[in-house]
């Protein structure tokens, strides 16, 4: 019933747009969109308009809340969000987190389509192809752990702390969202992160665990209604927050209170205040995809693959030396700092081993294209594939402390050894909580501060494909790579020498390399990312 009414819709429209009623309708678009000045003056507009809708509010800094205040409404579209006068980004990022490349690029495809569409056809279609036949786990999976980057990076800074306070200051208070959006896509991130009550949005129908694409049979949600329906025909909400948008408008009447989010009101959240630290978050797009830079994507693509297999041919064939000036003429920038030996170990009985922070895979490929001479890398889980291409020894941990401390022991008897006692990667400036097994092995240790930049792709993941880790890295335009090797742990600091506990060394470490690279100390673990992204313990 649902296609069938979608199907009547977009033939009434194609009919409107070869008769003169599309003229009235562009007309009445443009105007709504804000690009008559007129718009803004209400000395222009009839008294009619101003009693049944008012299309000015006062701005949200002049609201005084009060103790008996119960409930605040607002929108997340360009009142909780600013660039999001288009959802369609939000819809691509499920589309090729959660669904594959190929959806991705059918919704790309129906851009132009949507562009020509009324709001509420465009909506119904970016639904269909981003949700029809994707899991409802994938779904969740993609509000969890790759939606709130996006959200966060847009999050108005005002309207958060506006909202903020009105919980702090009115214990009473209910904060709620009414938002045309299906309500699974921004529910997760608005109890997580900003704290709020209830959201009420669009409803999706599923079947057995998959999303069918359709809406439920109360279709797109209009919020103007939806405050009659929520809080009966003889209440309303006590204060509405909205933007200058016709329909934020007729939502905002509904409310005893309506106040307006401007331009003037709208400054992007500083990632230090933001309302909880992004540690963790995954998935492989490393951009905001609006339809111009989605476009430049999926054209890099083919020769984004040929460019990485070319690195990675390099990386594998060449020499350590070679392979890093062949590297830096393909667009992979190395920077290097600290590099001066004093690590070298005189008297031979031992290797040396050099703690890394963990940022991707390629870690020991690109110490050892640094430091100019093969070394022994240690992992907990790694593709089969990752290990055949990787161009240095690479040995498996188990994750049993005695058994993997005999084997390290051992592999530094025949020379150096690279560890990363994080235990998996992390994006964002923090470091993981250090592993204390290395520091008991010797006291020969060179601390190295690694980081990386990318533009495009996260070669990263915690759901998807490991194996593809150093593909989707190398297919980036310009990658880069920071490796900054530190002078060799003073023997005073050390567990033989020094007598300190080995815990006391892996957090001296951790606070060192914390400081070389300006990030922060953490006591997540590896399990703590892999059960916030995945759902699981991160054990292959």
């Amino acid at each position: 019933m649902d296609f069938l009414m979608v199907f009547l819709k977009l033939a009434y429209w194609l009919v409107c747009q070869l008769l003169a009623k599309s003229c009235y309708k562009a007309a009445m678009k443009v105007k709504n969109h804000g690009f008559f000045l007129l718009r803004n003056h209400p000395s222009q507009k009839s008294p009619h308009q101003h009693a049944q809708f008012p299309l000015l509010f006062p701005s949200f800094k002049k609201c005084c809340l009060h103790k008996d205040q119960e409930t605040l409404v607002c929108d997340i579209q360009n009142t909780l969000l600013l660039n999001s006068k288009s959802f369609f980004p939000y819809f691509m990022l499920v589309s090729f987190e959660g669904g594959s490349i190929f959806r991705a690029f059918f919704l790309l495809l129906s851009y132009p389509l949507l562009l020509v569409l009324d709001y509420e056809l465009s909506l119904r279609l970016m639904i269909f192809i981003t949700f029809c036949g994707l899991k409802l786990k994938d779904m969740k999976n993609v509000g969890r752990a790759v939606l709130p980057k996006f959200y966060l990076e847009n999050l108005n800074l005002q309207v958060h702390e506006f909202l903020a306070s009105a919980k702090k200051n009115n214990h009473g208070i209910k904060v709620m969202v009414f938002t045309r959006v299906p309500r699974v896509m921004v529910e997760g991130f608005c109890k997580e992160y900003l704290s709020v009550d209830d959201v009420v949005g669009t409803e999706l129908h599923s079947v057995g665990g998959y999303f069918s694409g359709f809406v439920s049979s109360s279709g797109v949600l209009v919020k103007h209604k939806a405050v009659k329906e929520w809080f009966g025909n003889d209440r309303k909400p006590d204060i509405g927050v909205g933007s200058c948008g016709l329909h934020d408008q007729l939502f905002v009447s509904q409310c005893k209170e309506g106040y307006e989010v401007s331009k003037e009101d709208a400054t992007i959240m500083p990632r230090d205040k933001y309302p909880k630290p992004l540690v963790f978050h995954d998935g492989r797009l490393a951009f905001y995809p609006t339809p111009l830079v989605t476009l430049c994507m999926f054209l890099w693509f083919p020769p984004g693959i040929l460019l990485a297999i070319i690195r990675l041919g390099v990386g594998i064939c060449l020499p350590y030396p070679l392979s890093r000036i062949v590297g830096g003429l393909t667009g992979v920038n190395i920077t290097i700092e600290g590099c001066d030996y004093s690590w070298e170990n005189k008297n031979k009985r031992t290797g040396v081993l050099f703690v890394c922070t963990h940022r991707t895979l390629l870690d020991p490929v690109f110490l050892t294209m640094t430091v100019g001479k093969s070394m022994t890398a240690v992992t907990y889980s790694l593709s089969k594939m990752s290990e055949v291409i990787a161009p240095l020894k690479t040995v498996r941990l188990t994750r049993d402390r005695k058994q993997d401390g005999e084997t390290m022991h051992k592999l530094l008897s025949e020379g150096d050894l690279v560890v990363c006692p994080e235990g998996t990667t992390c994006r964002e400036p923090y470091l993981l909580r250090f592993s204390s097994l290395f520091a008991e092995l010797t006291d020969e240790i060179v601390p190295v501060a690694m980081d990386t930049h990318v533009t495009m792709f996260y070669g990263t993941t915690a759901s998807g494909l490991k194996c593809l880790d150093p593909i989707f890295f190398l297919m980036n335009p310009r990658p880069s790579y920071h490796v900054k090797v530190l002078g060799k742990l003073a023997k005073e600091f050390t567990c033989g020498v020094g007598g300190k506990s080995s815990h006391d060394v892996a957090n001296y470490i951790q606070k060192k390399l914390a400081d070389s690279l300006g990030f922060e100390c953490t006591n997540l673990t590896r399990r703590d990312k892999y059960l916030m992204l995945a759902g699981n313990q991160g054990i292959a």
